[in-house]
């Protein structure tokens, strides 16, 4: 039984931090320490997929979720970071696990790691495993929190599936600063014997990634070679060597979801799932802070004439999947507001947006203090070709200067999971 206790879960998290002086420490010692203190918990989970990549991957894997879910299938999903709670990184065979039950989880590997020094990460996704040991489901989603090889999540020692989402260039100082490099650290989820499903990659990334496979022995389902996935008269094409599916296009916005959709859809034939749970991957997938449209809430409500969009993405590879999606949308114009965290190439992130905004507003993300000072993203914003652009003291207040302006203008809040995470907060 997991530890009982009076604290609610948001202080016992703060206590979890002053555990190790790094927010981010990669190695597997400490996490298999305290698994093996809690008595090997990662060994009793029920069958795992483990994603992997730059971008995709949370939306890859609710799109695998809602088709298993649709099959009758209950699922455990574990992903980071979280938007508006902490909660959001569990959820336990299809809902987000209780206050008293994170807490008590919490409290429990908090005791029996003692002061040792571990990782917010790492003693946090022990939980997440505690919590899928104890609950009977049919499968669990595992979303790698940074890399994979040397990611906490990296201690199942045989997956039912692996599955790589795109790699790009992120994370260089914890990571590698070349792709390859990076494309090396997803790879090591690979597993021998174990499929892994491959999304669409730059080729110095898939060489990597297939000869690392080679050396483990771990079978690849490759998008280009064993799998199609292309949008054709407003439908999700999707072809294998089982067949063909024309399916509707997906639920979640922007043309970079096509690959997202084909390989959840091919993880899905792999684990033997028929059209119908495929149709539901696509068609009924929710996913928050990935170009999602606040219709609701105080700050929508502001500026009701506003076409008011959020997304999270946040390096070169998001920008450009967010500025294709622009692209493709009725013509409006459009406006960001802009915030940033300091380890990011944000003129990399900005050019490609540059092409569809009009403007961008920079802020510096409220409360976190990684965040980039607003000057500096404005900045930025220009030497990546904006014409015109700003900063605001706030979200509220930029949004309130664009709808004075054009009231009937589409407004993207971007650049950020931090800062989605205080939108749909404030948001309601």
């Amino acid at each position: 039984m997991a530890a009982e206790t009076t604290l609610p879960s948001d202080a016992i998290l703060t206590q979890l931090m002053a555990l190790h002086p790094k927010v981010i420490d990669l190695t597997l010692d400490r996490v298999e320490r305290l698994l093996a203190a809690l008595g090997h918990p990662e060994t009793a989970l029920p069958p795992v997929i483990h994603i992997a990549g730059t971008n995709g991957k949370g939306s890859t894997q609710a799109m695998i979720r809602a088709g298993l879910e649709a099959a009758g299938k209950r699922v455990h999903a574990y992903t980071s970071p979280h938007l508006a709670r902490f909660h959001e990184r569990i959820r336990l065979a299809g809902t987000l696990i209780s206050e008293p039950d994170l807490a008590a989880l919490l409290e429990e590997c908090r005791q029996v790691n003692g002061d040792i020094p571990i990782t917010f990460f790492e003693i946090t996704t022990a939980a997440a495993f505690l919590a899928f040991a104890r609950t009977p489901a049919d499968f669990t989603l595992l979303e790698v929190g940074l890399g994979g090889r040397l990611d906490a999540t990296n201690v199942i020692e045989r997956p039912a599936l692996t599955i790589i989402t795109p790699v790009s260039i992120d994370h260089q100082a914890f990571l590698g600063e070349t792709l390859p490099e990076i494309a090396g650290e997803k790879a090591g989820i690979l597993k021998r014997g174990v499929t892994c499903v491959v999304g669409p990659q730059d080729e110095a990334a898939l060489e990597v990634i297939e000869a690392r496979a080679a050396r483990v022995g771990a079978p690849l389902f490759v998008h280009g070679q064993h799998w199609h996935v292309t949008e054709e008269r407003g439908r999700l094409i999707y072809q294998d060597e089982t067949g063909l599916l024309d399916l509707p296009l997906p639920a979640l916005p922007g043309p970079h979801q096509i690959q997202n959709a084909g390989a959840a859809i091919a993880a899905l034939r792999l684990l033997g799932f028929d059209a119908e749970a495929c149709e539901a991957a696509v068609t009924r997938a929710e996913w928050p802070a990935r170009m999602q449209r606040l219709r609701r809430g105080p700050l929508a409500e502001s500026a009701p004439g506003v076409e008011l969009w959020l997304d999270g993405g946040h390096n070169p590879a998001g920008g450009t999947a967010v500025a294709a999606t622009l692209a493709r949308m009725p013509a409006r114009p459009t406006h960001l507001i802009c915030g940033m965290i300091n380890t990011k190439d944000e003129a990399g992130y900005m050019r490609p947006l540059a092409t569809v905004a009009q403007s961008l507003t920079a802020i510096t993300i409220p409360e976190e203090p990684n965040s980039q000072p607003a000057e500096v993203t404005e900045a930025a914003a220009r030497a990546a070709g904006f014409a015109r652009t700003a900063t605001a003291p706030s979200v509220a207040d930029a949004l309130a200067t664009l709808a004075a302006a054009d009231p009937t203008a589409r407004v993207l809040i971007c650049g950020s999971l931090y800062l989605a995470g205080k939108v749909l907060r404030d948001n309601g």
